[in-house]
C-alpha cells in the first residue's frame, strides 16, 4: 500500500488522465484517493500545489519505466531507441502517464508556474537523450554530423506527438514503434 501522499498523487494522475485538468477539484481527488480534503491541503497546500506535485510524480514515474533501457549493457544507440519506445507500452500506468502528461502540457499554456516545471522536466529528458546520442557518436554507432541536443529535442517532440495519436487511437502501437525506429535511423544516420 502506497503512503498517503503517493496515494493522492496516483489518484490525481488518474483523474487528470481521464478528465483533464480544467475541472479537477480537490474534492474529486479526495474521493478518488479515499482521503480527506484536509489531508490534501496538508500535503499539497491546495490545487496548484497538487498539480505541481502531480507533474513531478508523473515525470518520476516515467523516468522509472524508461530508465529500464539504461539498465542494460546495450550500445548507447540501442538504449536511446529503447528509452523512446518504452514511452509506448500498452499498460495502464504508461497510458495514464502519457495522457496526464498531455493534459498538463496543454494546461501549462495558461499556467506560467506549471509551464516552468514542465520546461524543466522536458529539458532533463532531452538532456538524457542528448547524452545517449553523444555516447553513440563517440562509439561510432551514430552519425557524427547530428547536433545531439537538437536531435534529442526533435525525437522527444516526435514521441510526445505520437503519444497523443496512439492514445487517441489514430495510430497503432506498432506504427508508433515503427515511426520512432525510423526517426532514430533518419535523425542519427549511419556512423
Amino acid at each position: 500500500m502506497p503512503d498517503r501522499p503517493t496515494q493522492i498523487l496516483e489518484a490525481a494522475a488518474r483523474l487528470i488522465a481521464r478528465r483533464g485538468v480544467r475541472g479537477l477539484r480537490v474534492e474529486e481527488v479526495s474521493a478518488e484517493a479515499g482521503v480527506s480534503t484536509a489531508l490534501i491541503y496538508y500535503h499539497f497546500k491546495g490545487r496548484a500545489g497538487l498539480l505541481r506535485h502531480t507533474l513531478e510524480f508523473i515525470n518520476q514515474r516515467a523516468i522509472r519505466y524508461t530508465d529500464a533501457a539504461l539498465d542494460t549493457s546495450d550500445a548507447p544507440l540501442t538504449q536511446l531507441t529503447e528509452m523512446l519506445l518504452l514511452e509506448f507500452q500498452d499498460v495502464p500506468k504508461v497510458r495514464e502517464n502519457s495522457a496526464a502528461w498531455g493534459e498538463l502540457r496543454a494546461t501549462a499554456v495558461f499556467d506560467p508556474d506549471l509551464r516552468e516545471l514542465l520546461a524543466d522536466a522536458t529539458r532533463e529528458w532531452t538532456d538524457d537523450l542528448a547524452d545517449l546520442i553523444r555516447r553513440a557518436q563517440a562509439a561510432g554507432t551514430a552519425g557524427p554530423g547530428a547536433d545531439p541536443q537538437a536531435a534529442a529535442e526533435r525525437l522527444s517532440a516526435l514521441v510526445e506527438g505520437l503519444s497523443e495519436r496512439w492514445l487517441s487511437g489514430t495510430t497503432t502501437l506498432e506504427r508508433a514503434h515503427e515511426l520512432v525506429r525510423g526517426a532514430v535511423a533518419a535523425e542519427l544516420g549511419p556512423a
